[in-house]
C-alpha cells in the first residue's frame, strides 16, 4: 500500500515538473519571438489548462512579472511619443507666429515700394 502512494506522489511529482518545464519554455519561446506574454498565449503555446496557469503559483508569478515589463515598455513608449507630439506642437506654434511676422514684413515692404514708386511716376 505505501508503495502505490509513494508510485502515486513521484508521479504526481513528475507530472508537476513536467507542466513547469512545459510553461517555462513556452514563456522562453514567446519572449524569444517578441510576442505577448499573458495566461492565454502560454496556454495555448504550452498546452496546459489556463486554470492550471492561473492556480500554479510559481507559473502565474512569472506570467504576471513579464506583463508588467512588457506594459512597463509599452508606458515608456508612449510617453516618448507623447513628448515628441508635445514638442512638434511648440515647434509648429513658433513657426508659424514668424510666418506671421514676415507675411507682416512683406505687406509692409510691398506698401513702401508702392509709395516709391507713386513718388518716382510724378518726377
Amino acid at each position: 500500500m505505501m508503495e502505490k502512494k509513494n508510485n502515486l506522489e513521484a508521479s504526481w511529482k513528475k507530472r508537476k515538473e513536467n507542466a513547469l518545464k512545459l510553461a517555462n519554455e513556452a514563456i522562453e519561446q514567446l519572449l524569444l519571438h517578441k510576442e505577448a506574454v499573458n495566461f492565454n498565449s502560454v496556454h495555448v503555446q504550452s498546452g496546459l489548462s489556463k486554470s492550471y496557469l492561473y492556480q500554479t503559483p510559481e507559473i502565474r508569478k512569472r506570467i504576471e512579472e513579464c506583463r508588467q515589463k512588457e506594459n512597463a515598455a509599452k508606458a515608456a513608449w508612449h510617453e516618448k511619443y507623447d513628448k515628441t507630439s508635445k514638442s512638434k506642437d511648440v515647434i509648429i506654434a513658433a513657426k508659424d507666429k514668424r510666418i506671421t511676422k514676415l507675411e507682416e514684413e512683406n505687406r509692409k515692404l510691398k506698401k513702401e515700394i508702392d509709395n516709391l514708386m507713386a513718388l518716382l511716376y510724378e518726377k
